[in-house]
């Protein structure tokens, strides 16, 4: 009820703007015509004078000089902004998070709650807890509105993640936490099924190149550096539009390969197996995937690090 009612003042906010901006551009021209004779007159009293005056002359003449540079410069810079727009909006990019401040982090949550809510959600990272078990991350409201999910994690016991998170040598950030926390999105996932949502998990052994985040014709997008906590990065997002050439196509269709990618095994949230298909579908094998019990160190471990400013979610 609450996040209906902003969405309905921000709706209000910003077709009184539109207006607002309207009638300015209105009263500002019809002020210009009432005083332009009388800005006119002014003038020639002015100039009447200082004509025979070559200090004031040149005075007058630096002042336009410096007017017109500056003019000028705001033109040149405003037609290359324009240029640059034009190139984003061709991409599909239409938002940028340099950093996440308190402000920038409520818009983030406000955006993804309000553009995936009733639709099929596409995630691709690497545990997911930060980005829906965490009670402020970025999906962790917006898995209980949508319809569905198709969700891409790293599997936890891969050769490949091991040796990840063994390269970072983080003292905070372990193997065994980051199970712990893969264990912890599998039990959210399981809960959103049993409620009727169609949610699929499938596990990659691959370390993670970005974290992605498809929700409906909006896309979201960050890079995993190899030091860096993910929450760090730079976040992008791109709209999905008409345009073959957009980001926004690219992205969706590399998410698409690597789901539909025989490689990557699909998790029976209700066997706890993993399921390896053929390219029509049909099934080959299971693997018995045992999600090892949490034990009292390891989430405690898992909660100092979510308490804690250093780095965290580095894989």
């Amino acid at each position: 009820m609450f996040h209906e009612f902003c969405s309905t003042v921000r709706a209000f906010l910003r077709d009184a703007a539109g207006s607002l901006y309207h009638i300015l551009v209105v009263a500002l021209s019809a002020g210009i015509a009432l005083l332009l004779p009388a800005g006119a007159k002014q003038f020639l009293s002015f100039w009447s004078r200082i004509e025979h005056d070559k200090l004031s002359l040149i005075a007058v003449e630096m002042t336009v000089a410096v007017l017109l540079i500056v003019g000028l410069n705001y033109m040149h810079r405003s037609i290359r902004d324009r240029s640059l727009a034009q190139v984003a909006s061709g991409a599909g990019l239409v938002s940028f998070f340099p950093r996440r401040a308190p402000r920038a982090q409520r818009r983030i949550a406000a955006l993804k709650e309000e553009q995936g809510t009733g639709r099929t959600i596409m995630v691709m990272g690497s545990s997911g807890y930060s980005t829906f078990v965490d009670q402020v991350g970025d999906l962790s409201s917006v898995l209980d509105k949508c319809l569905g999910a198709k969700i891409l994690l790293v599997n936890p016991y891969s050769q490949e993640a091991s040796q990840r998170i063994r390269a970072v040598d983080h003292p905070r950030y372990t193997l065994a936490a980051f199970r712990e926390e893969v264990q912890q999105s599998i039990t959210l996932l399981k809960r959103l099924k049993a409620l009727g949502k169609a949610v699929k998990l499938k596990l990659y052994a691959d370390p993670p190149l970005m974290k992605m985040v498809i929700l409906g014709d909006y896309l979201w997008l960050q890079h995993y550096h190899a030091d860096l906590d993910v929450e760090t990065m730079p976040e992008y997002v791109l709209q999905h539009n008409r345009k073959t050439h957009g980001l926004y196509t690219l992205y969706t269709h590399y998410f698409e390969q690597r789901w539909e990618s025989t490689e990557i095994p699909e998790f029976d949230l209700e066997t706890d197996e993993l399921v390896y298909r053929s390219k029509t579908g049909s099934e080959i094998r299971r693997e018995r995937f045992d999600i090892e019990p949490a034990l009292d160190a390891t989430s405690a471990t898992v909660s100092a690090i979510k308490r804690t400013a250093e780095p965290a979610q580095l894989l």
